[in-house]
């Protein structure tokens, strides 16, 4: 007899890398179950605001969930405040409502990423309960293995532990970046069957959003 589960992993890898005055947010398009694609055009890239952006992989039912929640919450504070809620402010909001349902997660795992007060690209990335660090770049989900030693290899973040605390921003420029960011999708789409079909990729800078999608592996 099959045992009841709430929990299904859906798939797909997220990723951002925050530089000087942009960041990359990045996520394929596949929702898959086991052996099976449901989708190979469903989006994981959630706008939360002008200047921020989230990643998710994980349980799509308990992603949307989150999703809407934090519109919900985002949307309040932007009546109370008569402004728009930062991206730092954004991922200590996310952190919280995360750790509201530890002892029932959000079995989401997620990458928050966009601008700063000082304009500068932030990446903030998340266990399911609501822990989170900022980072120069992430990667979260089933190809976030394969992504991460490459990313490490490229960017080379400098620890938290330095004194004086030094920036976590890339060096690269933001094509530059991006071109990265395809090409760590393109490998892991090799090996990573819950990874593939396309890349949606959206830059953040000063000028606003910039979405662009290309193909990846359909097998």
């Amino acid at each position: 007899m099959a045992r009841f589960n709430p929990y299904e992993n859906n798939g797909g890898t997220c990723l951002a890398v925050a530089g000087a005055d942009y960041c990359v947010v990045a996520a394929d398009t596949r929702l898959s179950i086991g052996y099976s694609i449901l989708s190979r055009d469903h989006s994981k890239i959630s706008q939360l605001s002008d200047k921020c952006v989230l990643a998710s992989s994980g349980f799509q039912g308990d992603i949307k969930a989150l999703q809407k929640a934090l519109a919900a919450k985002e949307l309040i504070y932007e009546h109370n405040n008569n402004k728009k809620m930062s991206c730092p402010a954004m991922a200590q909001l996310l952190s919280n409502t995360l750790y509201y349902k530890r002892f029932f997660p959000y079995y989401a795992f997620n990458v928050l990423a966009g601008l700063d007060t000082q304009g500068k690209g932030c990446v903030f990335t998340y266990d399911a309960v609501g822990s989170y660090e900022r980072t120069g770049y992430s990667a979260q989900g089933t190809g976030s293995a394969l992504m991460m030693p490459v990313l490490d290899n490229q960017l080379k973040s400098p620890s938290p532990l330095l004194l004086p605390a030094r920036d976590a921003v890339t060096p690269l420029s933001e094509s530059d970046a991006v071109d990265l960011v395809k090409d760590v999708f393109a490998s892991a789409t090799e090996r990573d069957i819950y990874t593939g079909d396309r890349l949606e990729i959206v830059v953040i800078n000063s000028f606003g959003t910039h979405r662009e999608c290309i193909e990846l592996r359909k097998d």
